[in-house]
């Protein structure tokens, strides 16, 4: 396989993925390695119940093993909330964490997080406020449809409705972030309305810069992990887990795939 293929061609699989990193581990020019991974659906199966979310076991134990490894830095970048991905997240000292689609950012150390500090405008509190109360009457009277607020945006999740349901939620919750000016993220049954401008892409690309890492692995499954795929370069890898349309490089079946590519970084660089 060469170093980079081609822009739109197929994703590779699995194989080819496990070469390319071994390539990657293989040459200390390209190190740090930062391994970015999203959170459900990445390392946490998907579920129902959002607060419910967990990382497979076999995650846990590899990231452990990871963290402090020379020549790898970790990082989490989501569209969780920091203190909800924070309460989740079973990762070492050491490691980034970016929520809100890259609106916050931290740091997990032994006794908790170092946070950057995220501040609103008069206006953008305003329109945070009038974005929820707007969100929550899109939500009402619809089974299985919900808001969360966020420091800087609210979210209108659909997971839990019949399509019926779900599919005229999603679609008042664009139009609503239209009519008001905020930033839309339409991803897997979530919409979620911004007011502080922000994608994974962005965000991923500034974290790698202040590191310093030459090579970025990133794996994802949703829409919104598509800015990431599209904001890196031809000697990153970019990982698409599950099925879909992508512009990611590579492609796994599902979290526990995910683990086994993690674990293929923790033997090469013992």
């Amino acid at each position: 396989m060469t170093d980079a293929t081609p822009a739109g061609a197929d994703p590779q699989d699995a194989r080819a993925l496990a070469d390319r990193l071994a390539a990657v581990l293989d040459d200390p020019a390209r190190r740090p390695l930062l391994v970015a991974l999203d959170f459900d659906g990445v390392l946490a199966p998907l579920v129902d119940d959002p607060s419910t979310s967990a990382i497979l076991p076999a995650g846990v134990e590899v990231l452990a093993a990871l963290g402090g490894r020379d020549g790898v830095l970790l990082a989490l970048v989501s569209g969780r909330a920091m203190a909800d991905l924070h309460a989740l997240a079973e990762v070492p000292p050491g490691t980034y964490l970016v929520g809100s689609h890259g609106a916050e950012r931290a740091r997990v150390t032994t006794f908790g997080l170092d946070r950057d500090v995220v501040e609103l405008t008069p206006e953008q509190a305003d329109r945070l406020a009038t974005l929820g109360a707007r969100a929550a009457a899109v939500a009402r009277g619809r089974d299985g449809v919900w808001v969360e607020t966020k420091p800087t945006a609210v979210v209108v999740h659909t997971r839990l409705a019949e399509r019926d349901v779900a599919v005229p939620a999603e679609q008042e919750a664009v139009a609503l972030g239209a009519e008001l000016g905020a930033g839309t993220l339409h991803g897997k049954d979530v919409v979620e309305l911004t007011v502080l401008p922000a994608d994974k892409g962005t965000a991923l690309q500034a974290l790698r810069h202040e590191l310093g890492a030459p090579v970025v692995l990133y794996a994802g499954d949703d829409v919104t992990d598509e800015h990431a795929f599209a904001a890196l370069g031809d000697d990153d890898l970019t990982v698409k887990v599950g099925a879909g349309a992508t512009a990611a490089r590579y492609r796994v079946a599902d979290p526990g795939a995910v683990v086994g590519v993690l674990a293929a970084v923790e033997r090469a660089t013992r």
